[in-house]
């Protein structure tokens, strides 16, 4: 009799462990994605160490995925669900819109929010609380001082311009557009990753880059800045976008990621970025020092 009992027993408790092991625990997956530079690196991990934090998600990070073009279709196949856009390239490179006159970030944040969800069925949260924008930056060394962007246009024939690659293919506030609006001739254009650009203006390898507003570089390396005194660029607000459907099967994320709304100024980000490209800090690292900072997670 216990010959026969022994096949049995082991069968059930067999047929438990597949059972456990098929339901991967009980917790469904999220996963959180960026850009390929530092600010998205670190803002990347800030969205991951929160979600770890704060529900039984199962957090996967796909860190530095690509540029749109590669994010957006990722996020409406489903193959990532969350990363951190800017409200003007969402509006120009992503919907091809373009602001109205006068609109004020809000009503630019419920234009892209309006088009996401319509055609991507992605919705935008609430933003961090800065704008990372563009600024022409040059050395100090330069014989020229220039305070916005049209002050450069009459010297742009001799000066060389260096831009990461996607600044070039991207259009309505990519090069193209942008060299049309102020009338810039450079004399010479080079393409940079963006994490070398700041490195080559510094050395001398080019005069002028697009730099970000937000990093760290342009105060380390004592880089001057310049205004876009035209209104070219929209602004370009910081948010997390993600799929709708993600919200629909876990509202907690909602409100876990917008935990982060109006949290980061834009000295905070330009600092955590410095923390990262001048002091090699880890991108991790720098983003649970943030979270910490600010109360929103625990040691």
């Amino acid at each position: 009799m216990k010959k026969k009992l022994k096949p049995v027993i082991l069968l059930i408790v067999l047929s438990f462990i597949i059972a456990g092991c098929g339901n991967g625990g009980g917790k469904d997956t999220i996963t959180v994605s960026g850009k390929m530079w530092t600010e998205q690196f670190i803002l990347t991990q800030m969205m991951a160490e929160l979600l770890k934090e704060k529900t039984d998600l199962d957090v996967k990070v796909e860190e530095g995925l690509g540029e749109v073009s590669i994010l957006t279709p990722a996020l409406e196949k489903g193959d990532i669900d969350v990363y951190i856009e800017y409200t003007g390239t969402g509006l120009e490179a992503v919907l091809k819109e373009q602001a109205k006159e006068g609109a004020s970030a809000e009503e630019i944040l419920s234009q892209v929010r309006k088009g996401y969800e319509e055609k991507f069925n992605v919705t935008w949260l609430k933003p961090l609380g800065f704008e990372n924008t563009y600024t022409l930056a040059y050395t100090q060394n330069q014989d020229f001082d220039a305070k916005t962007f049209s002050d450069l246009v009459p010297l742009s024939k001799d000066l060389s311009f260096g831009a990461p690659h996607q600044f070039y293919e991207r259009e309505g506030d990519g090069y193209d557009a942008f060299a049309e609006a102020y009338g810039y001739e450079f004399k010479a254009k080079e393409s940079f990753d963006p994490n070398i650009m700041y490195e080559a203006v510094k050395n001398g390898d080019v005069d002028i880059i697009p730099a970000f507003t937000t990093d760290g570089r342009i105060q380390r390396y004592n880089l001057k800045t310049t205004t876009d005194d035209k209104g070219f660029f929209p602004p370009y607000d910081a948010a997390p976008i993600i799929r709708q459907e993600v919200l629909e099967e876990h509202p907690e994320v909602e409100e876990v990621l917008n935990e982060l709304a109006g949290q980061i100024s834009e000295e905070e980000m330009s600092e955590m970025n410095a923390k990262v490209d001048m002091d090699k800090q880890d991108p991790k690292d720098v983003a649970r020092e943030f979270l910490l900072s600010k109360g929103l997670i625990e040691e």
